[in-house]
């Protein structure tokens, strides 16, 4: 059809090419035939020459050429001609530019111009050339190089299409007539400027009466209205797409579009049949299904989920029912135990509702259905039945063996009433405490019971019917095991009872609880006391505090760790039972130095730790020779020491301000012969008594006669650093010292101190007559300083006494 219309359309357009060449060649229209411009030049006479521009036709806008060309001949384009061309073939033309020389070709001489091939308009829709004329016999230009356009002129050759189909879509069912599905929108290759060879109308040829398409937008509607997805679901609509506005010889194409009807809660939930049957025995177990019932919905979805629900009150009482959300199926579920003896039917109305309604469908009707279920209880024999879920039962301990704890009773429930037997099942404990009788179910002991032991006993019953013993049943038995007073109370003694030495009589050492393994209902009672029939304890006292709590107070102070680390305190301790029970503890109490705050500072036995440290006896006494020895020899050698040392003052006035080092050791406060504090607070008074040990008497006494006579008045006014940094200076100037260096100290604490000193250094003279007897008054640790003072100052008046 293609090319048969397009052999129809050359023969028209052939002719109106040909007319166009005949008038283009001949009549073209140059650039400037319109006007003739004329050039003035003033001449140097002052004339004006004029010039006038002679007519050129060398400049063309385009030529025209049909696409898709069918022949064996070329197509002519048109023909170039220049006015310099007088018909003798003096004139050559040349053409250049896009397909020059290939797809159009120029006759030199003549200047008409054809087209070699067929063209395509879809790929090209104009080609730039160039052309220029030339003087045959001097190759010199008559005409510049003029551009101009051959442009491909379209024809009806494409027809419309569609890329991206075919297409789905989808629309929900039950929609009104006019809903829009889809849009298909077609394209066309040809050009939309020339002609209706790209205008497209849409029409539909498949799908009707259900779907239209509109002609110019191509918007597919529905045409029918309550189209039901559960009557058709899917639809095959073929759009065609016709160029040349639809008219006749137009070129078309068409596509499908895969409708789907979407589905929407129009339908309600249907039970197959409204009468159901089920047989249930009455072992089922309670919380397992027992059967199940189904309602169909014919839509999809949430739009088919089902509520199951039991509406009358005997079904909901003693069964349930949910759903399945996978099969959507109602699962019917016991909620108590069925007794055939009791209830032989039942009779359940079982309701199916839509969970997801449509509010626009409600008028379809109510989207529900109900049926009936009649459930037979199956007769089947059971195993006995207890007459309590769980027994709990109490004996006293102590009791004696045989003694009856309870008694368990079960029944056999069918119809027949069998004999029960009765066993202890003894595969969960070992110890055999107890033991049931087989035809009474009466429990009883079969050991002695200790609550203290085993307060709770837990056992499990079995019962069995005679005419069939596998039927079993379990039943869970607590004794409690009553407590009778038969444990004395003891002394609480987890703490270590410390004695601090510097206790005071009256004062409390410790407080202490009782323990009492028995259990008394109205909380424990305890009474303290020191056991009668023993002398007084001389030492420690007890005081019942009446709330189950005893202190212990000391006697008496100055207890001593050295002379006795650990005493025994026994103390008895009666319970508030029936009857009541006393227990006697002995405590031991371990005497500890302990500082002001009563924070024990040290307790721990020494002979522990040497033994801890795993040396043996004779170890021990070798090294505490070892260590007397030793003590010995350096007591002996100071001794020997301070026996061959000479005096070091010469005499009372050999006063003097530095110390000469010996390897001596000193005589501590009794020595009284060591360098006096006196010379730095008074200067000018010590002039007279400074000496030096190591020159003659005679020479220092001179030299202090010398620089007294040229001490200024001001000496007792110097500062005590000047004094020391003038007495280093003369010391180094002293030519009649030995050749040997002298260490000379001088102890100066200040006089700034707001409080002044407690040395003795401060005192007035080298002799104190200070009276020391207060310090007998502050207690036995200054006895011994107090006798150090003493002994001093009696030697000191024994050395004045013989002066």
């Amino acid at each position: 059809m293609r090319i048969s219309t397009t052999s129809c359309l050359c023969h028209i357009l052939v002719c109106l090419c040909f007319i166009q060449r005949c008038y283009g060649a001949s009549h073209h229209i140059p650039a400037d035939k319109v006007t003739i411009a004329k050039n003035q030049t003033k001449l140097a006479n002052g004339e004006t020459e004029v010039h006038h521009r002679p007519k050129r036709g060398w400049i063309w806008n385009q030529f025209f050429v049909l696409e898709e060309h069918i022949g064996q001949d070329t197509q002519y384009v048109g023909k170039l001609h220049s006015n310099s061309d007088k018909g003798d073939g003096s004139v050559r033309y040349i053409l250049s530019g896009e397909g020059a020389g290939s797809i159009f070709i120029i006759n030199e001489v003549t200047g008409d111009i054809h087209a070699t091939e067929s063209l395509d308009r879809e790929r090209k829709d104009h080609y730039v050339l160039h052309a220029q004329a030339f003087d045959r016999n001097t190759e010199k230009p008559l005409e510049p190089k003029s551009e101009f356009i051959i442009k491909v002129q379209d024809i009806n050759d494409n027809a419309p299409t569609f890329p991206d189909g075919p297409f789905v879509a989808a629309v929900p069912e039950m929609s009104g007539v006019g809903t829009s599905v889809y849009q298909v929108t077609a394209t066309d290759a040809d050009d939309p400027t020339y002609g209706n060879s790209a205008r497209v109308v849409y029409s539909i040829l498949q799908g009707q009466p259900y779907f239209s398409v509109d002609p110019k937008t191509g918007v597919i509607r529905t045409a029918l209205a309550n189209m039901d997805r559960e009557a058709r679901e899917h639809y095959a609509v073929v759009i065609q797409a016709k160029d040349m506005a639809g008219s006749v010889g137009g070129l078309s194409g068409s596509t499908t579009i895969n409708i789907t009807l979407t589905d929407v809660n129009d339908n309600p939930p249907k039970f197959p049949q409204k009468n159901y049957q089920l047989y249930v025995p009455e072992s089922a177990q309670v919380g397992k299904p027992v059967g199940k019932i189904k309602a169909n919905d014919e839509d999809l979805g949430v739009n088919a989920e089902i509520k199951y629900s039991i509406i009358n009150s005997e079904g909901a009482a003693m069964f349930s029912i949910n759903t399945d959300r996978d099969t959507r199926e109602g699962i019917i579920s016991l909620k108590k135990p069925l007794n055939y003896e009791r209830k032989k039917t039942y009779t359940l109305q079982i309701e199916g509702v839509n969970s997801h309604l449509e509010p626009l469908f409600s008028y379809l009707g109510p989207f529900k259905d109900t049926a009936t279920l009649k459930i037979t209880v199956g007769d089947v024999d059971e195993p006995p039945v207890f007459s309590m879920d769980y027994y709990i039962m109490d004996v006293y301990e102590n009791a004696r063996i045989g003694r009856e704890v309870g008694a368990v009773t079960a029944r056999d429930p069918d119809s027949k009433n069998s004999h029960v037997r009765y066993f202890i099942d003894h595969s969960e404990h070992s110890d055999k405490y107890f033991n049931i009788d087989m035809d009474s179910g009466v429990i009883k002991t079969t050991q002695s019971l200790d609550r203290e032991d085993m307060p709770w006993h837990n056992i499990t019953v079995i019962a069995s019917e005679v005419d069939n013993p596998s039927l079993l049943s379990h039943v869970p038995v607590t004794v409690q095991v009553l407590d009778v007073n038969d444990n004395p109370p003891e002394i609480n003694k987890d703490k270590e009872v410390i004695v601090c030495e510097s206790s005071r009589p009256g004062q409390v050492i410790q407080t202490m609880t009782a323990v009492d393994k028995d259990d008394f209902a109205n909380g424990q009672r305890f009474s303290f006391s020191l056991p009668s029939g023993i002398p007084v304890n001389p030492n420690f006292t007890l005081k019942d505090n009446e709330d189950n709590t005893a202190s212990i107070i000391t006697r008496r102070r100055q207890f001593s760790w050295l002379v006795q680390e650990l005493y025994e305190l026994p103390i008895v301790v009666w319970d508030g039972g029936e009857p009541a029970l006393s227990g006697t503890s002995t405590l031991t109490l371990r005497v500890c130095p302990c500082q002001r705050n009563g924070r024990v500072q040290t307790c721990q036995d020494e002979r522990g730790l040497l033994s801890s440290a795993g040396l043996s006896t004779g170890a021990l006494i070798a090294i505490l020779l070892c260590i007397v020895i030793l003590l010995a020899i350096v007591v002996l050698f100071i001794t020997l020491r301070r026996s061959k040392k000479e005096p070091l003052i010469i005499s009372e006035e050999d006063v003097r301000e530095n110390v000469v080092t010996y390897d001596d050791e000193g005589g501590g406060e009794e020595d009284t012969e060591a360098f006096d504090i006196i010379t730095l607070r008074n200067p000018a008074a010590a002039e007279e008594l400074k000496f030096r040990r190591d020159i003659r008497p005679e020479a220092a006494r001179q030299r202090g006669q010398n620089r007294g006579r040229h001490s200024p008045p001001e000496l007792n006014q110097v500062d005590v650093q000047e004094f020391i940094k003038q007495r280093l200076v003369e010391a180094d100037m002293d030519t009649s010292g030995p050749p040997y260096d002298s260490l000379q100290t001088y102890a100066y604490e200040g006089q700034m101190s707001p409080t002044g000193s407690i040395s003795s250094l401060d005192s007035p003279g080298t002799h104190s007559e200070q009276d020391y007897n207060y310090l007998d008054d502050w207690g036995p640790e200054f006895q011994k300083l107090a006798e150090l003072y003493e002994e001093d100052r009696d030697v000191a008046v024994a050395v004045t006494v013989a002066t």
